[in-house]
């Protein structure tokens, strides 16, 4: 009965010691697969990270989307790229071409014959005044004129009665000192009335005029009429304006930084706020050698060679003077987008159906027009083809899947 029970705690106590050796065994076991499946899981999440930051890097669009966006590609463009500085100014003419008619005298106002913006040739009549000092000058010029034929005579009587030594020298000298002085005087009252557009010849023959008339110096248009009918105006007051703008030219005012870039013969183009969508070209044929004080800045001169519309005087005017020309990489603007303080273009290249977009770093030269010159920091491989519009909207795109990846 003993050796039964023996046998019993026997058995007992080796399947307890069987049993903990097999938990053992199997403890390390599954010690061993977490592991592995650890070293697993941070391979595949380097991986997911390493994928998600190529991803970040490109932006791919199908075959549709590529179509609906309408997306332009070429290989990189050699163009003639014009550099050029930018100047603001208005519309001049030479002094010489502009004339502002005035009255000598005072007086009033009888008729006016032209309105602002008429065309006038030169000594054309614009107006007429009258008043009783014109009448008055006309007189004092005739009796001076009578006077002097008076003078006259008695000089010549003076001087046949002195040379046949009948006459004392005194009034010789006397008669011929009172001619000389009252041709003067003559003289002087006529210039007078040629300055009023009044004929001496007429006055001396008698005829008065009753009104005066206001010549054109010029031929041209008439700017300004600040006269009415009736008025009386002042003398050396301003009553016409007229400006001949056969010679209206751009007059630009550069910068003291620009100004080493620009000489004569260089090309402008400007625009008119009156005609935005029209470019007007003109040559330099003046660059000023003195500075203006406000602001610090040179007058540039140049002659419109397609003069267009009605161009006046005083218009305002935006111009960019070329300086430069060359031959050089470029892309549309449209093909550029930045990024912090640099600037991308993007490359183009067919991946299965659909299309892949990578950021190219560029240094931003020239612009001309919707242009801009583009310096690649590494050689490009050739036959590189670039998307030639969209780039903030694939930036945009490319920006977005990088903030999604990032969570």
């Amino acid at each position: 009965m003993k050796n039964t029970i023996y046998n019993i705690l026997g058995f007992v106590f080796l399947t307890l010691i069987l049993v903990s050796c097999g938990g053992k065994n199997s403890h390390n076991e599954n010690d061993g697969h977490n592991h592995d499946s650890s070293e697993t899981n941070e391979k595949q999440s380097d991986l997911h990270q390493e994928k998600t930051k190529d991803h970040g890097a490109e932006v791919m669009l199908s075959q549709q989307q590529f179509e609906a966006l309408k997306m332009k590609t070429d290989t990189i463009a050699f163009r003639n790229m014009s550099g050029y500085v930018e100047a603001n100014g208005t519309l001049e003419v030479p002094p010489q071409n502009e004339a502002a008619i005035t009255s000598v005298v005072g007086a009033n106002v009888v008729s006016i014959n032209v309105i602002e913006g008429d065309k006038v040739e030169k000594g054309q009549v614009v107006a007429y005044l009258s008043h009783p000092n014109i009448i008055q000058m006309q007189t004092e010029y005739l009796n001076a004129f009578s006077n002097s034929n008076f003078l006259k005579n008695n000089f010549e009587r003076q001087q046949k009665l002195y040379e046949a030594g009948v006459s004392s020298g005194a009034n010789f000298q006397k008669a011929e000192a009172e001619y000389n002085a009252s041709k003067a005087m003559v003289n002087g009252l006529g210039a007078q009335l040629k300055m009023l557009n009044i004929s001496p010849t007429s006055v001396g023959n008698g005829s008065i005029a009753q009104r005066i008339s206001l010549r054109s110096p010029i031929e041209g248009f008439v700017q300004k009429v600040e006269v009415k009918t009736g008025q009386y105006v002042q003398p050396q007051t301003e009553l016409f304006e007229i400006v001949n703008t056969h010679h209206v030219h751009a007059d630009l005012m550069v910068f003291e930084k620009d100004v080493f870039k620009v000489k004569k013969g260089q090309k402008v183009v400007f625009n008119l706020q009156s005609l935005p969508d029209e470019a007007l070209i003109a040559e330099i044929y003046s660059v000023s050698k003195t500075f203006e004080s406000d602001p610090k800045a040179v007058h540039v001169h140049a002659e419109i060679e397609n003069k267009k519309g009605r161009l006046i005087p005083g218009m305002y005017i935006t111009g960019k003077i070329q300086v430069e020309n060359s031959k050089t990489k470029a892309l549309p603007e449209s093909a550029v987008f930045k990024k912090g303080d640099s600037f991308f273009v993007f490359s183009v290249e067919p991946e299965n159906e659909d299309w892949s977009f990578k950021p190219v770093e560029v240094f931003l030269g020239a612009k001309d027009g919707d242009w801009v010159e583009v310096i690649f920091k590494n050689e490009l491989a050739p036959g590189i083809k670039f998307a030639y519009n969209n780039a903030y909207y694939l930036s945009a795109e490319m920006q977005k899947g990088e903030a999604e990846h990032s969570h």
